[in-house]
């Protein structure tokens, strides 16, 4: 058996293309780029503004994730350079990792194996300074906001009903709920506040969706910071603060150029959570993309229960895309794990763990079969995997009306993934994509979130606190009753009980609270316990982090 090398030492190892060629193949010339060093680059603003797009658009989303692993960045780059051994002009276009996981627990999200965006570790780290950007202008608003309320508070907020958190890019649980202004007079009122992780910032959602800066700007305007004592909401356009973010964000608006291991060109931009924001990269990066590809893959956050579902309700919605089809991901491990194997004995063949476990893709592939679009189910390859129960899986979703290939990215790049390819490629020229959102934006508040629940994750009904109940309330009367709902969810089960894995059924969805995020264009709904600020597990990642003195670095993935 070949030993593949880990993720850091292939693309440390790989022989990377000069980034003006990578932009050459798409047509860009050295003055419609802005290098930053060798291998990255922004787009210039001149580009992003001509694009015009006519590209095929492919999402690739995937099962409830597991702890066994399934891949679904690996997938999306390696099926984009067998689509380019195939002689396709293709372009990737995905989001920009975090820290947060890079030192946490999930790694980063550049792919793996031989399947990757390269400079990898670069990309996982600061890359181009956009998050960065991000968590300056975020931060900048919550300075503004505390100092107005320090220098008279004219627009009359209610301390007690500010919204707005801080924000920082890092797993952090004792940022959770803080509480600020402790050094005396001259530090302003002492309040309650909070830090959400950067990918689940309203700026980063804010900046995934803005068509342009002047859109980006109009948005930042309509972010609402907090209540007034009479309860009327106050934004950051009353603040006068929207100007000086935008300034902060001008350059991170520009989508980043990298390339893959096989020197395809790939767009890395923005970076929203799939569990707790809308799950996608940028929509200026997309259809950047598909004014420069033939066929532009994208990925969306987490399960197709989570990432799909915002992706065709909310980015599709406000961008006016029509995917022509879906690529959802799987392991045979994995779907072992959602049938009751325990990840220790995932090595073991278990074909009726397999088929208790095979209901969870079932289910999204059914899902994602509602919004119009066809599936092809990529089943990436273990060593530990037998024939029969790859043959299950595959036999299985044709049954489901599904076309289905295996995928072997990770250890032969996109040789490994001409099989996924190819029915991508029939499913495209077949042309049988007819879009459409889940549910009408002009339904209540619940009425959207209850389609969601029952459509999308099974539930029998949903509850609701008293909290949610009042801000939903609250958000109808402040006008953004007929937006987009974006579902914050644990990321592991179709319920809101992150134990619950497979299919289940019968259970009832519980919203703890909701909150507007105005300047997105959208209603967030928290569901269970899930958190915006991650922690740190006992073992995090950053403990075997380093980097040598040639530079090399060493536990990055």
């Amino acid at each position: 058996m070949t030993t593949v090398p880990s993720d850091i030492a292939i693309a440390q190892a790989a022989k990377l293309r000069p980034i003006q060629e990578v932009a050459a193949e798409l047509g860009l010339g050295p003055d419609d780029i802005l290098p930053y060093g060798r291998y990255k680059a922004k787009i210039a603003a001149e580009v992003v503004a001509r694009a015009k797009p006519t590209g095929r658009l492919v999402l690739v989303t995937g099962i409830n994730p597991t702890p066994a692993g399934e891949g679904k960045s690996t997938v999306t780059v390696g099926v984009s350079q067998a689509l380019r051994r195939l002689g396709k002009q293709v372009v990737v276009a995905i989001r920009e990792p975090s820290l947060g996981p890079v030192f946490g627990v999930k790694g980063g999200a550049a792919g793996g194996g031989y399947a990757q965006v390269v400079p990898m570790d670069e990309i996982n780290l600061h890359f181009t300074g956009d998050f960065h950007a991000i968590t300056s202008a975020h931060n900048l608003l919550s300075a503004m906001l505390d100092n107005h309320l320090h220098q008279g508070n004219a627009l009359n907020l209610d301390p007690r009903r500010i919204t707005w958190p801080r924000t920082i890019d890092m797993n952090d649980r004792a940022l959770r709920s803080i509480v600020i202004s402790m050094g005396g007079i001259n530090a302003g009122p002492v309040r309650e506040d909070r830090f959400v992780i950067v990918p689940g910032s309203e700026i980063m959602a804010i900046l995934a969706l803005a068509s342009d800066l002047a859109d980006l700007e109009a948005r930042i305007k309509r972010i609402i910071v907090g209540l007034t004592r009479d309860r009327k909401p106050v934004t950051a356009g009353e603040l006068k603060a929207a100007g000086a973010m935008t300034l902060l964000l001008k350059d991170a608006m520009l989508p980043n150029l990298v390339q893959t291991l096989e020197g395809g060109p790939a767009l890395v931009h923005a970076g929203p959570f799939g569990n707790i924001a809308h799950g996608c990269n940028s929509l200026v990066a997309t259809r950047l993309a598909l004014s420069l590809g033939e066929i532009v893959l994208t990925e969306a956050g987490f399960g197709a229960d989570l990432g799909a579902e915002k992706f065709f309700d909310i980015k599709c919605r406000f961008g006016g895309l029509k995917p022509g089809a879906a690529v959802i991901v799987a392991t045979v491990r994995a779907l072992k794990m959602h049938g009751g194997v325990k990840k220790d004995a995932l090595g073991k063949p278990d074909l009726a763990a397999l088929g208790r476990g095979m209901v969870n893709l079932e289910a999204h592939v059914r899902n994602v079969q509602k919004f119009g679009v066809p599936v092809v189910v990529a089943l990436n390859r273990f060593t530990s995997d037998t024939q029969e129960e790859i043959e299950a899986v595959l036999g299985a979703a044709a049954g489901w009306g599904a076309r289905a290939a295996l995928s072997d990215v990770w250890a032969k790049g996109g040789e490994g993934g001409e099989a996924v390819a190819k029915e991508v490629l029939a499913m495209l020229d077949a042309g049988t994509a007819d879009f459409k959102p889940l549910y009408d934006v002009k339904q209540p508040i619940k009425a959207k979130i209850e389609i969601i629940a029952r459509e999308i994750y099974g539930a029998a009904g949903v509850d609701y606190s008293a909290a949610a109940e009042k801000n939903i309330a609250q958000c109808e009367a402040m006008g953004l009753g007929e937006t987009p709902v974006c579902m914050a969810k644990t990321q592991y089960s179709f319920s809101d009980d992150a134990t619950k894995l497979g299919r289940p059924t019968g259970f009832r969805l519980t919203i703890r609270d909701a909150y507007p995020s105005a300047g997105a264009g959208f209603v967030v709904a928290l569901a269970g316990e899930i958190m915006t600020m991650p922690g740190l597990s006992k073992t995090p990642s950053a403990e075997a982090i380093r980097v040598h003195p040639d530079g090399t670095i060493e536990g990055l993935f």
